[in-house]
């Protein structure tokens, strides 16, 4: 990725809702060379999705959880099973396996804790495989960046 490729990711990143002829105006391309960059960014897995991002509390899911879990027997099937499962679950927005103390950390966007206790009767109380898990209720936002930096990578 060079320095326009880089510019173009941000200024999509910012907000992708922009023509194609303001982007290009922005990053200082002609329209069709931008649509062409876009369109190899895109093919490259470099800008995986253009997507809107909707306000939780707007949408009736104000009530956001973290949940850490750690999973009794360990293993990459055992591992992917959970998270599969996990990934069907509407309420959960983020799902990672992590290094360190636990094994999955999961981020839920819930209407309320009646729906929360739902997700844990399925994905904790019912899975065998899950030790425990702990949850941390989000009281306030601080910072929510779906953004990446693009600065180029030392050594780039």
């Amino acid at each position: 990725m060079d320095r326009l490729d880089r510019k173009l990711v941000a200024a999509l990143q910012a907000d992708a809702s922009r023509t194609n002829a303001a982007l290009a105006e922005e990053v200082g391309l002609s329209p069709s060379s931008c649509l062409r960059r876009i369109q190899r960014l895109k093919a490259a897995g470099v800008v995986r999705r253009t997507v809107a991002l909707a306000d939780p509390a707007a949408l009736g899911r104000g009530l956001t959880a973290i949940v850490e879990v750690e999973l009794d027997r360990h293993g990459e099937q055992r591992m992917r099973a959970f998270l599969r499962g996990a990934c069907l679950e509407p309420s959960v927005a983020h799902a990672y396996a992590v290094t360190g103390d636990v094994d999955v950390v999961l981020m839920l966007r819930l209407v309320d804790m009646t729906e929360f206790q739902g997700v844990c009767e399925r994905l904790f109380r019912d899975d065998a495989n899950v030790a425990r898990f702990r949850t941390m209720f989000v009281m306030e936002t601080a910072k929510e960046e779906t953004a990446i930096p693009v600065d180029a990578a030392p050594g780039a």
